[in-house]
Order: structure tokens, then sequence, then C-alpha cells
């Protein structure tokens, strides 16, 4: 496992800008913030607590904990103050201006007593909170310390660098002067933290830097082509871009362009693309490790915008469907992931790429598509053009004969109905949709396991194709898609799809480690799956 210093040559006129981190038992000298954790007690009078470990003069100790006193500090989880060094702590080389970020209570986090499987999103949601304190209201890029990582330092790695996230697009940076990494020439920095240890990092723990460098890293690039405008982000510019980090990192990949698609039978994809002028694409991305036992195809729905087609959506809103491509951002990253971590399990992920307009070349609600494997889809509504090009892209997928297949969508607006803005809905095969969902709240990408119905089947009957891609109804409409999606699965093949519709996209306002517009989601619960299934192998 390893992180590239250099990074590939990047197509898109702007990328996010990122933290940079490290491990050292010693506060930096070019330091200027230390944020302080602070735990809150377990009833209504409780005191602040204050741990210890970077602040070893007891005085000025009790000095920080009387500051949180005047300024009404809990200790909650998130809450920031800021808060003035002692004298005799700044003399032993802790910086003036420190930052105090609540943890919430100790038997609430990893290692303690009441802990649950997403204790340790409370670390990362913390550190996302104060990498966003300390950067406002400065002028460049800062230095800090901290001991987040005393309860995990992948999650405080993970936490601090997703919460610097910053995306400007092409806007002045606004007199903030942000400056790019040393020894990488292109990546943006928004801070840099020294996380400090008790003893010099022993290895594994320098492993643990770099895993949760890399995941967050692949979050900030599907968050990047989330947040690029579909102006720029059409389906060839986007295949070229993937095409590109695909050589950079180590993977395999395949471009078919119109003219193949055309011949191979990718009929979902040209169906849903033929009403732009931008033509479609599917994009291959592999990972195929010498001594790889089992094999996990990522699908993700890849629209780089959605007007709806002939089916037309209202106005209000349709700036946000630059967003209908999250999930073959998320799929993109995890494969690239697996790659840079060097995971001993093979990865192939199937990407199809479409604008979804009207035109008198687009598919009219009535018309009869014929599917990669000869599936036939009566078109009820063009709006519902997602599982139209999953379908074929699951249909080849499925043709390589993995051990799972994983897929994620903004797929319906029905997710949201159904489970709100944070929280994906899995369905697929019962242990193995099961298992992802439980991994999604683990890794604080929140999911839940939903049915596939028998009614739906019903549903799905057409009087002129062999099944149709809408019910006409509002009823059950996630688990109707859901339904849909099955029909392309090869036989025998474990499967999940997760819809994303509402967690791919933030317009709530920053909280935790999630900023605003482009999530990521959910390219570390398909990182964490494709972890754990390399390590059974």
């Amino acid at each position: 496992m390893s992180s590239k210093k250099d990074h590939p040559p990047r197509q898109l006129p702007a990328y996010g800008t990122i933290a940079t981190a490290e491990l050292t038992k010693s506060v930096p000298k070019e330091a200027t913030v230390a944020v302080v954790p602070v735990l809150a007690g377990g009833d209504a009078d409780a005191t602040v607590s204050l741990p210890g470990s970077l602040v070893a003069d007891e005085r000025a100790a009790a000095e920080i904990v009387r500051q949180l006193e005047v300024h009404g500090a809990t200790g909650a989880l998130g809450e920031v103050h800021a808060l003035v060094a002692p004298e005799s702590a700044t003399k032993k080389g802790l910086p003036e201006r420190l930052v105090a970020v609540g943890l919430g209570e100790e038997r609430l986090l990893p290692g303690g007593r009441d802990a649950d499987e997403g204790a340790g999103d409370r670390i990362r949601r913390a550190a996302g909170e104060a990498a966003r304190a300390v950067a406002k209201g400065a002028t460049g890029p800062v230095v800090v310390a901290t001991t987040l990582g005393d309860w995990g330092i992948r999650e405080a790695v993970e936490g601090w660098i997703l919460g610097s996230y910053t995306f400007r697009g092409e806007r002045g940076a606004g007199g903030r002067t942000v400056v790019a990494s040393p020894g990488t020439g292109r990546v943006q920095v928004e801070s840099h933290v020294a996380v400090l240890t008790e003893k010099r990092p022993t290895t594994r723990e320098k492993e643990e830097l770099v895993r949760a460098t890399i995941i967050a890293e692949s979050v900030a690039f599907a968050r990047d082509l989330v947040n690029t405008p579909a102006n720029v982000l059409n389906p060839e510019a986007y295949a070229n871009e993937l095409a590109g980090q695909a050589e950079f990192f180590g993977l395999d990949s395949e471009i078919l362009d119109e003219t193949e698609l055309h011949r191979e039978g990718f009929g979902g994809v040209l169906a849903v693309g033929g009403g732009s002028e931008r033509p479609p694409r599917v994009v291959r991305l592999s990972w195929k490790p010498r001594k790889a036992k089992r094999h996990v195809a990522l699908v993700g729905k890849g629209i780089t915008f959605d007007t709806g087609g002939i089916s037309l959506k209202p106005a209000s809103g349709m700036e946000k469907m630059i967003s209908d491509m999250g999930g073959s951002a998320a799929a993109a990253a995890a494969a690239i992931a697996a790659a840079r971590l060097n995971l001993p399990i093979q990865v192939t992920a199937t990407l199809p790429l479409a604008e979804n307009m009207p035109s008198g070349k687009a598919t009219r609600p009535g018309d009869v598509v014929t599917h990669y494997g000869g599936i036939t889809t009566e078109i009820l509504n063009t709006d519902a053009e997602g599982r139209l090009v999953l379908a074929d892209a699951i249909a080849r997928a499925s043709e390589d004969e993995p051990d799972f297949l994983l897929e994620t969508a903004t797929l319906t607006g029905a997710q949201i109905t159904a489970l709100g803005n944070h929280t994906a809905g899995v369905m697929g095969s019962e242990e193995f949709r099961d298992r992802v969902a439980q991994t999604g709240r683990r890794e604080g990408e929140r999911a839940w396991a939903m049915p596939l119905l028998e009614e739906h089947t019903e549903e799905l009957a057409s009087p002129i194709a062999d099944i149709r891609n809408h019910s006409n109804s509002r009823d059950g409409g996630m688990l109707y898609a859901g339904r849909y999606l099955e029909q392309f699965v090869g036989e025998g093949i474990q499967w999940a799809h997760v819809d994303v519709a509402g967690p791919s996209w933030n317009d709530k306002g920053p909280s935790g480690y999630t900023p605003s517009r482009a999530t990521g989601v959910p390219a570390r619960t398909f990182i964490a799956v494709l972890e754990e299934l390399a390590e059974e192998s």
C-alpha cells in the first residue's frame, strides 16, 4: 500500500482543496493552531473533561478548562470554541491559538462501554468540524497539532481531510491564498494537520495514516467530479478524466464510444443519451492483482445532467441535476482506491455515462429499447432513465461472472421520501444487502436494508416488451426500481443496489466532515466492503 506524492494530470478546470496530514510525537515548530479535544460528562451537571496528552502542564490545563467554562462549553459532539493558550503552555511549544472541539461522552467513543457500530464516526465528525473552524478566516494554509488520533488515527485523519474539503469551482479565491503541498505541485492544501502520538509513530500507525489519506483523497475526487458543471463534465470529458486517473494509478481502462455501443448492443445507454448532442460513453476500469481469489463488479449511474428528457422535470432545482452521476463517481473512486491500497481482490467498475436531454432524437414514452444481453424495456417515463443505463451496465458486468456485484445510483426521489436525505436504501441479495447496509452505518454513511416486493414483479410486466421501466405509481418507487435492476443481475451473483438520491448531495450546509454540495457517498462504504472481502479471500 502506498500513497503517491505526485498526482495524475487532470483535465477539469477546477478541483477541490483538501488538507494533508502527518503523524508526530511532538508539536511542530511551525504549528500555529492546536486542536484540543473536549469530553462531555454523563449527567446534566457535568463538567468538561480535558485530555492531558497535549497539555502536560496541570496549571495550563486548568486555565484551558476555565476558559471553556466561561464559553459555556459542554463537550457536545462537534461543539467548537476558540481559546488562547496559557503563557506557560506556549513556552513549552503549544501554539497561542487553540480550538476546542467536543467529542461527546467518552462512553460513546471507540472503546467506550456504550460504543456502537458508528462510534468511530464521532471522531470523524469532530475532526471535520475542527478542520473547518481552523480554516475559517485564514488567509492561507495553517499547520495544526491535535491529539484527536488518541481515539483512532484513521478516523481522525479521514475526518480532518474530508472536513477540510472546499470546492471553489471557477470563481476567484476571494483574497484567500491556497498553495500546493510540498513535493506534489498539484494538490491544493487547506491545512496541514500533525496528529500527535505518545511515542514515535509505529509502522502500523503509519500504515493507518496512508490508508486514511488514500480513502479521503478518493472521496474528494468523487466530490470533484460531482461538483463539476455539466457543460464541462460531459460523457466524453468524464470518460477521459477517468481513463487518465486509471492509467496513473495502475488500472486498466476501456472506453466504449457511441459506435462501439451500437455494435455491442447497449440499447439503454444509447436510448438515454440519444437526445443529447454529446454522445454517451461506457467506461470500464479494472484492477487485477495477480493473486486475487475474488472478483467484485462495481456499477454506478453516470447521468452527467438529467433534464428528465421528454418527461421534462420542473425547472426549480434542476441545477442540482449535475449530481445525477454521483453513483458513477463513487464507484470509480472506490475502484481507484482499491488499486492505491493494493487490495488483493479483482475489481471491475462498469460506468455508463450519458446526458438525458429532450430533442428530436430523444427517446419517447412508449418506445421499446433492447438492452445489452437482449432484455427489452417499454419506456413509460424518460425521467426514469438511470435504471435504463444501469441495466446495460449490470448485464455487461454480470458477463464477467463476478462473485459480488455492488451498484449505486442517485436513482429515485422515492428514496428521499422513504428514508430522508441522509440514509441510503439498500436492496439486493439479502445477506450481501444487509452486510453493505451495516458497513455503511459503521462508516458513517447511513444506510438501511430494504425489501424487494413480490407485487413489483407483477407490475414489471409490459404488453409489448419484457418489462417496463416505471410503474406509473408513487407507491414503493424505490423498491420497484430495485426489482427492475434485479432482472439484469446474472444468476448466482450476490448483489446490492444502493440508492443515494438524497445522501449524495447536501444543500443544507456543512456538518461534521460533510461539505455543502457533493458528499462522495457511498465511496467509503464501497471501499470498506472491498477491504472486508479482500481480507476474507
